[in-house]
């Protein structure tokens, strides 16, 4: 059957035409042409279409090179994450050099654009590096900024890797500069220090002058710290072991700081929350003249701060107020939040291309800020929760499971075709075919016995993801092989056991640093931030690498974690590196697991 003349204005039609011809490249030709105006009108999704299609698998020299570049426009028009990380796959980062000179710096941007929207930060960065001599702004402070922002967040394996095959001095230069600021809970004097050092050593480089912005104010920040911090704490009632193992983490960080280089050294003061209401703690702390209060931990405690029009000592809240509410300035919020971890479950269904979902999670309020973070989150990256069971321990977990996957469903359509046809027919139970993965919220215990009943119920092939709750810290080869394939998201602090930092922490205090070793984490973190909040706030982008995870900040002065990846292999947590780096995509070996790092 012929294309219809109503039909021919579609992308299915153009598509229809080409095949009808062979793809030849005339047809192929004719394909752009359609694609490039549908994106002059602003019709990116029918653009999609055909860009999107297998018309364009063999397509070389000029018509690949137009293909590519109408591809990554509507790619960046529709922020499209998905299609980005599968067409970044063959995308050199030489590639804008193919166009004539007066399309090569619209097309770095596009390419520079399309990279990052794909996840992959360095190719981002090495297209702008490549390409300085043919862009106007490059060497500028913004230019600088931008590459700066992109090296940031590239993985270091991969920088490390990189930089030992660098061509070029200015490439050299910037991986240099990216990896020398990589150590985990590195103090702002020892980043100070190291920056100088980079500039005295590269001091014919384009980020030399002007440096990144978040490096200036590194290196101006470096001389300066709170000169007293007020540590508000719950030291006795219900919260005090949680409270005593924050204290803990944080002194431990305080007493690592070399502040031998310091203009003050930093004093801290201690105050048990638990003794008053927050507000008249709060009033007796200010009254010491302090520089910082880092605390509360409670959120009831923190909520008590909203009804203050300012705040004359800033403060580093331990915890978060509920979405939307309104609070003073100088209100900084850190904690160790489910929503983080959910949000970043939805990011790596989405970067692993599995957009469809179902979930287990347990009743009660904590259950319910994971359903809304992970619910809101998957929508806003295009995919989707196809069903949510919430579930009680006490529970039969099979029918639970058989629940999630739609056995039952199965079951009585054999049922009513029996009834049907007045026959017993064979039968085998088929769990839903339109699930891509299950986001398992469950304690190790709950974790063990859940997971083999996914193979049980025909889901063996489903990759299973989990928060941090899914392991208890301490890998457990024996117990934990019912976890086998488990992919979770933890702080660093859990998956770097043997690192020397914690090592050393561990043998001065083994309670805190094993039973309470994710809060002992956030206070080495609050530590951190102590010192950073003005750098956070102030660079848009910047971010530390913290125990807890990269932490940056919102304009509202929310801290952010992005934790690390691990799945289970053998019973042992395996780290997982950026799921959109398709060098990185795989587990390190086995053998490898948890290597030691000098962290």
């Amino acid at each position: 059957m012929g294309i219809q003349p109503n039909e021919a204005d579609t992308p299915q039609g153009a598509l229809a035409i080409a095949e009808a011809s062979g793809y030849s490249d005339t047809a192929l030709r004719g394909l752009l042409s359609t694609a490039s105006r549908y994106q002059q009108a602003g019709r990116h999704e029918d653009a999609r279409v055909i860009l999107r299609s297998d018309a364009f698998a063999d397509a070389q020299g000029a018509t690949l090179d137009q293909f590519r570049l109408l591809a990554m426009n509507s790619i960046v028009a529709l922020d499209d994450r998905t299609w980005a990380a599968s067409f970044t796959r063959d995308l050199p980062v030489e590639q804008f050099s193919s166009y004539p000179a007066d399309r090569q710096q619209s097309a770095v941007d596009l390419q520079a654009q399309t990279f990052t929207i794909a996840g992959r930060y360095l190719p981002a960065a090495q297209s702008l590096i490549a390409s300085a001599p043919l862009r106007p702004d490059a060497g500028s402070l913004a230019d600088n900024d931008r590459i700066w922002q992109l090296l940031k967040r590239a993985s270091t394996s991969r920088l490390d890797r990189e930089a030992r095959t660098a061509i070029g001095y200015e490439q050299q230069g910037w991986l240099e500069l990216a990896l020398s600021l990589r150590e985990p809970g590195i103090t702002l004097e020892a980043q100070g220090k190291s920056i100088r050092q980079w500039q005295s050593n590269w001091a014919d480089h384009p980020a030399a002058q002007p440096l990144p912005s978040e490096l200036q104010l590194i290196t101006n920040l470096s001389g300066e710290r709170p000169g007293y911090i007020a540590l508000a704490l719950p030291l006795t009632g219900p919260l005090a072991e949680a409270g005593q193992a924050i204290r803990d983490g944080f002194f431990a960080a305080y007493y690592e700081d070399d502040q031998s280089d310091a203009d003050t050294q930093t004093r801290v003061r201690v105050f048990d929350t638990h003794a008053a209401d927050f507000p008249a703690i709060y009033d007796q702390i200010d009254g010491t003249r302090p520089d910082l209060v880092v605390g509360p931990l409670d959120k009831s405690a923190l909520n008590t701060l909203t009804n203050r029009t300012s705040l004359p000592t800033p403060v580093l809240a331990l915890n978060y107020l509920e979405g939307g509410q309104d609070h003073p300035a100088q209100l900084f919020q850190y904690g160790l939040s489910a929503e983080d971890e959910a949000r970043q479950i939805a990011d790596r269904l989405i970067a692993d291309d599995r957009p469809q979902a179902v979930a287990l999670i347990p009743w009660g309020d904590w259950g319910d800020r994971v359903e809304s973070a992970l619910v809101k989150r998957m929508n806003e990256n295009g995919g989707k929760i196809l069903d949510i069971v919430r579930y009680d321990r006490e529970e039969d977990l099979r029918k639970t499971v058989a629940d999630l996957f739609d056995i039952n469903s199965s079951r009585q359509r054999a049922i009513n075709i029996e009834h049907t046809i007045a026959l017993n027919v064979e039968f085998e139970p088929r769990r839903r075919q339109d699930i891509d993965a299950v986001v398992l919220v469950a304690s190790p215990t709950i974790g063990r016995q859940f997971n083999p009943l996914f193979a049980f119920y025909f889901g063996g092939d489903l990759p299973v993801y989990a928060p941090s709750t899914i392991y208890t810290g301490t890998p457990d080869a024996s117990r934990d092989g019912d976890l086998e394939r488990v992919r979770f998201t933890d702080i660093p602090w859990m998956l770097n056991p043997d690192s020397a930092r914690r090592q050393r922490t561990s043998a001065a205090l083994p309670n805190a640093t094993q039973r309470y070793g994710r809060l002992f984490a956030m206070g080495m973190d609050a530590y951190a931030l102590s010192s950073k909040l003005q750098l956070l706030s102030q660079v848009e982008g910047s971010d530390i690498e913290g125990l807890t995870g990269t932490l940056s900040m919102t304009p509202e002065g929310i801290v952010r974690r992005q934790q690390q990846w691990a799945i289970f292999q053998q019973g042992v947590p395996t780290r997982l590196e950026t799921p959109t780096d398709p060098s990185e995509d795989t587990p390190i070996d086995p053998q490898d697991t948890l290597q030691p790092t000098d962290r």
